[in-house]
């Protein structure tokens, strides 16, 4: 196994539904004999997670063979949730959280509401924002009016 498809299997400890690669942190990996040099960058400047995803990378890599890794953290094109897989996609969705819609990069005035989270158990776009902030900076809190089922966004950033 390559150490690139090893690195792809590592979860990221706060959606914990996705690996690193669905969510799209996992950047390059390089690979010269037993060292690997792997490329991550983070959700957002702050992430409490970083540690844990540095540590987890390399436990499984050594796991795997590979005696020389070195996680590099790479801030340069900063994350998007745009790089956030069409399985991983799925993936949230199937577990109850709404996966975030498209980056907007031109930011439109407009008067009146938000356009609606969906919600992922029942479909209905009838929803209420009850938390900006849901578990994780990256997340907000929504209850669905019509199946009345609470649920998590993750954030378009």
């Amino acid at each position: 196994m390559s150490a690139r498809d090893v690195a792809a299997t590592v979860l990221d400890p706060e959606l914990p539904v996705l690996t690193i690669a669905d969510l799209g942190i996992l950047r390059d990996v390089h690979e010269d004999g037993r060292r690997v040099t792997v490329d991550i960058t983070p959700t957002y400047s702050g992430c409490p997670a970083m540690a844990a995803i540095r540590a987890d990378i390399t436990a499984r890599l050594h796991d795997a063979g590979f005696s020389d890794v070195n996680v590099r953290t790479v801030l340069h094109p900063p994350w998007t949730t745009d790089w956030i897989t069409a399985d991983g996609r799925r993936r949230l969705e199937e577990h109850g959280i709404a996966p975030p819609g498209p980056v907007v990069r031109a930011v439109p005035v407009t008067l009146g509401r938000r356009s609606p989270v969906p919600c992922p158990r029942c479909g209905s776009s009838d929803t209420l924002n009850v938390s900006r902030f849901g578990p994780t900076p990256c997340t907000a809190l929504y209850k669905c009016t019509d199946c009345a089922e609470p649920f998590e966004h993750v954030k378009a950033f």
